[in-house]
């Protein structure tokens, strides 16, 4: 039977980092006893921490050995912990198993604590039900946003009402996709990249939401309008020269809107689409990576192009939600969206490439033949 020990060591003394296949104590501090398989610490902190699990067989996982860590060491569940071969070394998988993985009679896995942990799920509702509640207030032009006299007004631009519908529609739908569709390889991930994600999608939907339902805003139209000052008309306040740009830019009117919304809604079926293609990819319970094909949906065909349609199609709705408004938030929103995305799919697709030998060459990772 093999002997496996687990052990940990702040990065402070990495320096220090040794292993042993024999059940000698451990030097720490003057913090107490320093038996086997007793944490040292130094105050609060944990310095250095020695485990040896002698009745580990050669087949188990390393959730199982996650497991036993936290029988001894409740604070560090499983999802918080991240166990390694080497200090600098990437995480063991929980699938992996110990008698496969390049060690010898003694396995000695160096332990780092990843921090609090937080579900996908829980931050996707999070993250998406925020911007769905914040549009609709300014939507419906709650008190203290615009002013009194605005309060619970509603515009007179359908472009408006169209943006409203379209806003509401993405991320009802991606709420529905985070309970029903997605299926997560990871089950958490850190509990401040909700503080990090939140900021981002709320922050954003506040200010586009602000200038879209503005009583001052202006929507694209056909024919160039000038407005003249008059002497019986008080000044109303204007809006900077960053907001939705002015109507004499736009020389499309209505066509543009119909483009835009055409767009808009093309790209959300195919970001469906998609999404339905990849959970069928991967068995409910299981991490399984297969390489996506298109399927006899049409929306899928634009794998034979991309690794990753899903982001192709997200980035395309919000250019026609852009254009549809012609508001410049919105568009700010697309391409720090389209550079974030960009980051994953060039990510997701090196992955492919390394897992899979025969991996179709023609596929770039987002925009096809491009990028």
């Amino acid at each position: 039977m093999k002997h496996y020990e687990q052990r940990d060591d702040s990065s402070r003394n990495q320096s220090s980092l040794w292993h042993s296949s024999d059940s000698s104590l451990l030097k720490g501090g003057d913090s107490g006893r320093k038996d086997k398989g007793e944490a040292v610490f130094l105050g609060q902190e944990l310095t250095s921490l020695r485990l040896c699990f002698p009745q580990v067989e050669p087949h188990a996982t390393i959730a199982e050995i996650k497991n036993l860590f936290t029988k001894t060491h409740p604070q560090w569940y499983p999802a918080r912990q991240s166990l390694r071969l080497d200090p600098k070394g990437k995480s063991l998988k929980d699938e992996d198993v110990l008698q496969k993985l390049p060690v010898g009679t003694t396995a000695t896995l160096y332990f780092r604590d990843l921090g609090a942990q937080i579900s996908w799920v829980t931050v996707f509702l999070t993250e998406y039900a925020g911007p769905l509640f914040i549009y609709l207030l300014f939507y419906f032009r709650v008190p203290f946003i615009y002013g009194h006299k605005y309060d619970f007004t509603s515009s007179r631009h359908t472009v408006v009402h169209l943006a409203c519908i379209c806003h509401s529609f993405h991320y009802i739908k991606r709420l529905l996709e985070t309970l029903f569709v997605h299926r997560f390889s990871h089950g958490t991930m850190p509990l401040r990249n909700i503080f990090k994600n939140c900021t981002y999608y709320w922050g954003f939907a506040a200010w586009m939401a602000y200038y879209i339902n503005h009583p001052l805003y202006t929507p694209p139209s056909k024919w160039p309008q000038t407005i003249l000052p008059s002497p019986t008309v008080p000044t109303q306040r204007v809006l900077p020269s960053w907001a939705p740009l002015p109507a004499s830019s736009s020389a499309y009117g209505a066509q543009q809107v119909k483009l835009a919304l055409a767009i808009f809604v093309i790209c959300q079926l195919g970001n469906f689409s998609i999404h339905m293609a990849l959970r069928d990819l991967r068995p409910a319970g299981s991490k399984t990576r297969k390489i996506p094909y298109p399927t006899k949906n049409p929306f899928t065909w634009l794998f034979l192009l991309v690794s990753c349609p899903n982001y192709t199609y997200e980035v395309g709705s919000w250019i026609g939600f852009a254009i549809m408004t012609q508001c410049l938030p919105v568009a700010l929103f697309s391409l720090v969206g389209f550079t974030q995305m960009t980051i994953w799919a060039k990510g997701k697709h090196r992955s492919y490439l390394k897992e899979f030998r025969d991996y179709p060459p023609l596929r770039m990772p987002i925009i096809p033949f491009l990028l």
